[in-house]
């Protein structure tokens, strides 16, 4: 297993996902899971801040929109808020953008997902826009964290899934800036240094 790097400030890169269990409004049901449950596929974390709103459906059809490439590179999407599950189903009834989301959609309503990798927003009740790769062991890959205002991209975010599949198979290279599958990757040594 790999070990936790000491760093200041800290990070979750290289942190295990704690394995909680939360309820996920998915295929028309309710059901309650825990991130043990999706060990061996890699996992997307996808939070944002609340039902029926203005930027959040946006990303989400987005997402929704992507969900087979992300199928196809091995993962498995759960989006996040701070709803419970009748507002998702809701929320799915009365949205054509929503009604377009075969992924499961978690809800959150105690915050304890949110709070547990940082994303909670205490005077609010609400998380902020928290995208998470984790690896198929449990263990986050890559992670970053939007103001509220700002929406996601999920076609960049399946980027840079693709780039740690890669990364994780082809061990000793590393993808650079834009990289893209099928791309020319690099091989780090002192060949490289002064030649990039």
């Amino acid at each position: 297993m790999q070990e936790e790097k000491k760093l200041n400030p800290p990070t979750l890169i290289g942190r295990k996902l704690e394995d909680l269990e939360f309820d996920i409004f998915h295929k028309n049901e309710i059901k309650k899971v825990k991130f043990e449950d999706y060990k061996g596929k890699w996992l997307i974390l996808f939070f944002y801040p609340a039902d029926f709103t203005f930027v959040c459906p946006t990303e989400l059809e987005d997402m929704a929109d992507t969900y087979e490439e992300f199928q196809k590179n091995d993962a498995e999407v759960i989006s996040f808020s701070t709803d419970t599950v009748f507002v998702h189903k809701a929320w799915y009834d009365n949205s054509e953008a929503i009604a377009k989301i075969k992924f499961p959609m978690g809800a959150d309503p105690t915050g304890k997902v949110a709070k547990s990798l940082g994303v909670y927003i205490d005077e609010e009740g609400l998380a902020l826009r928290g995208s998470f790769i984790i690896d198929p062991e449990g263990v986050i890959k890559a992670y970053e964290v939007h103001d509220n205002n700002i929406g996601r991209s999920a076609k960049e975010f399946l980027r840079k899934l693709q780039a740690a599949l890669y990364v994780a198979k082809h061990g000793g290279e590393v993808c650079p800036a834009r990289w893209q599958p099928g791309d020319d990757t690099l091989k780090p040594g002192l060949d490289l240094v002064g030649k990039i």
